[in-house]
């Protein structure tokens, strides 16, 4: 399944939006984000896990959205006014969204600034294994989200669908 792993040609520029979850900046591509929506009233589905919130309506379409960081393994989410809820587009045309604190702005990279990341997997999931790379940017870094690993989309879509 990579469908929503970066597949960046050496020297390509690719913009990620930086977004804020707990105290730390991650990057996520562009190209896997279909909205950005303000929190919204979200349905809760039963017999799910702890990080499936629930559902919302978008444009007509059910949408299950999630708690990044619950799967991370971080606290509950603490709504604000600038937490947001991502809409992500999956190559298959599912639409899954994922709950953040903040976003923060656009970041263009060259793909020659993106390390990266490189687990063992004998090793059990830790917050690091939702990380596929960092960019170097002006001095600083930014963590790129895999959103392979944090959405699980087969996993997310079949529990929804399946609780209901």
């Amino acid at each position: 399944m990579n469908e929503l792993r970066d597949n960046a040609d050496v020297g390509e520029l690719i913009q990620y939006i930086v977004i804020k979850i707990d105290d730390e900046q991650y990057g996520i591509n562009i190209k896997f984000i279909d909205n950005i929506v303000r929190m919204q009233q979200i349905t809760r589905v039963p017999k799910v896990d702890d990080y499936l919130k629930g559902v919302i309506n978008i444009r007509g379409e059910i949408v299950p959205v999630m708690s990044v960081r619950m799967k991370m393994g971080l606290s509950e989410d603490v709504i604000t006014n600038k937490s947001r809820i991502i809409i992500l587009k999956t190559e298959s045309g599912d639409l899954v969204g994922i709950i953040v604190d903040q976003v923060n702005q656009v970041l263009t990279l060259d793909a020659n600034n993106v390390e990266k990341m490189r687990y063992d997997d004998k090793k059990g999931k830790t917050n690091a294994t939702f990380v596929s790379g960092v960019g170097h940017y002006d001095g600083g870094l930014v963590s790129i989200l895999d959103l392979e690993a944090v959405v699980a989309e087969k996993d997310v879509k079949e529990k929804a669908s399946n609780a209901s």
